[in-house]
């Protein structure tokens, strides 16, 4: 009997889910809440920008602001680079450190503080998009959005009153808005002399920090003081307009800034060969420093004279004394056609004495290769007197000021109350030719004229050529001709066009010291030249 009931009781207890089942699958399948309705889906490009940030919350800056550049390709870059950029940032690390903890172990008695360990890791930062500004001086400006979840390793050991005490920095994440600068830009690799970095916001800083083995970052209420702590001392640091400057070369070895001046006499010149087959040459002579950029400097034209007689004296500034060479060359002047050389040498600086005037008397040669056999045939020579005047200690500044406003002082021998015009025509923009735009740049000041080199089929051309003029006294009254021409092509029946031209009063940059504008270019539609002036009083 107690068999059966149990029996029973079980075949109950299975009807019993079976038909619960079925009951709950139909109610399920037939019975639909009526308050249900279909999600309503809208497009991203309705949603402001406040709900979009709360559904992607890391969208990178280059999508938010279009400010910001995509730069992928140099997030691979870092990837690539990281070990060997770890090894650099620990070893300029450690040595910004180094002064600051002498003065802090000094200050609370400290016996010493040192890094035992030191990496940042293998995980690179990613940057997030990059702003680039572009200004008129000499430097590159960029701002990129770089968040960094790193696995760094630092391990500082600090030794105090005969106690030895180890703190680890582990697990961190930085996210920062910093501005990089590159100034100046020079000529030398890398091609910028120092590197400056600002922080345009508070960093957000987060990180784990191991004190003899313990997280003392889960203290309660310690977590969130270190955070603002470090925020605040960081922005203290380096909150723009602070920065911290990290020096990559010498500025001044890198611009190769002016060391002297050298005094140069054409004295005469005798027994030149003649070149016109019908009476005697013209001769005339061309100077300039080798690695200069300048023009070269000439002398009056001396008709039908085979031992003409100058006296003629030009300063030139010389800017590497161990390298440079005073290159001369005569030539034949011809009113139709190209001149002809009649002779050349060149005399090395690092030859000559400085403050001592020297009178030299050279051969003129085919060339300068000695092996030349060329050489050995006369073709005259000629007397110059020649002196090399280095600049004092303080006459040029040492180096390039954060800003490069400084002007340098007017070389020695200046005429007093005179001084030296500098002209540095940078670039010009959406230059326009009727027929062709092959531009150069040509300078009128008190009757002298300097010209640029020609750029073939360019509207943007960049020039970055210097020029100098010596003045008797400032040219406060005076105003400077630049022009913009397009040289034809060789071939062709067009002349050259003039591209438009400024006129520039002289009476700002004589006050100022140094000015460095563009202009827009009168009887140009569209055409700007970038000029920079300085003035350099005796």
């Amino acid at each position: 009997m107690g068999f059966l009931s149990s029996l029973l009781g079980f075949l109950g207890f299975g009807t019993g889910i079976g038909v619960g089942l079925l009951i709950g699958y139909c109610f399920f399948i037939y019975f639909q809440p009526t308050d249900v309705k279909d999600p309503e889906i809208r497009p991203l490009v309705e949603l402001d920008s406040k709900s979009l940030e709360q559904m992607f919350p890391e969208i990178p800056q280059w999508v938010k602001n279009p400010d910001f550049d995509r730069i992928d390709w140099l997030n691979k870059f870092l990837e690539l680079l990281w070990p060997y950029l770890d090894k650099a940032i620990c070893k300029t690390a450690k040595e910004i450190a180094k002064p600051i903890i002498a003065e802090n172990t000094a200050k609370y008695k400290i016996d010493s503080v040192e890094f035992e360990t030191l990496t940042l890791g293998s995980l690179p930062p990613t940057l997030q998009g990059m702003k680039v500004y572009v200004t008129d001086e000499k430097e590159l400006i960029m701002e990129p959005s770089l968040k960094w979840a790193g696995n760094p390793n630092v391990t500082v050991v600090v030794k105090a009153f005969g106690l030895k005490a180890t703190a680890q920095v582990i697990d961190l994440q930085v996210f920062a808005t910093p501005r990089i600068t590159l100034k100046p830009l020079v000529p030398s690799f890398p091609c910028f002399a120092k590197i400056l970095v600002s922080l345009m916001e508070k960093p957000h800083v987060d990180f784990g920090l191991k004190l003899l083995g313990a997280d003392v970052m889960s203290v309660p209420g310690l977590y969130r003081f270190v955070q603002e702590m470090i925020k605040k001392q960081v922005a203290n640091m380096y909150l723009w307009p602070k920065t911290l400057e990290v020096p990559i070369m010498d500025p001044s070895k890198a611009m190769k800034k002016p060391t002297g001046i050298l005094n140069v006499v054409v004295v005469r010149a005798y027994k030149l060969k003649k070149k016109d087959l019908l009476g005697k040459s013209d001769p005339y002579v061309k100077l300039k420093l080798a690695d200069d950029n300048l023009p070269s400097k000439k002398t009056t034209v001396k008709r039908s004279n085979l031992n003409p007689e100058w006296n003629e004296e030009f300063k030139l500034v010389v800017k590497d004394p161990e390298s440079q060479a005073l290159e001369l060359s005569v030539y034949d002047w011809e009113q139709v056609g190209k001149h002809e050389k009649m002779g050349m040498n060149a005399i090395p600086l690092k030859d000559l004495i400085p403050d001592e005037t020297k009178s030299l008397t050279l051969d003129l040669l085919k060339n300068m290769d000695p092996s030349d056999p060329q050489n050995d045939k006369l073709r005259g020579q000629i007397v110059l007197e020649v002196t090399y005047k280095p600049f004092k200690e303080g006459e040029v500044a040492n180096n390039i000021s954060d800003g490069e406003n400084d002007v340098e002082k007017a070389p020695e021998g200046t005429p007093a109350g005179g001084g030296l015009l500098v002209v540095i025509v940078h670039e010009a923009q959406d230059l326009e030719g009727k027929h062709h735009t092959n531009p150069y740049a040509r300078i009128l000041f008190r009757g002298e004229e300097k010209k640029t080199k020609y750029i073939k089929k360019n509207r943007d051309p960049r020039w970055e050529e210097e020029f100098q003029f010596m003045c008797e006294e400032p040219p406060t009254n005076d105003k400077m001709h630049v022009e913009v021409l397009s040289r034809p092509p060789s071939i062709g029946i067009h002349s050259k066009e003039i591209l438009g031209y400024v006129v520039i009063s002289l009476a700002d940059v004589v006050n100022n010291k140094r000015i460095n504008e563009k202009y827009h270019l009168i009887d140009s539609k569209n055409g700007r030249i970038q000029v920079e002036l300085q003035w350099r009083a005796s």
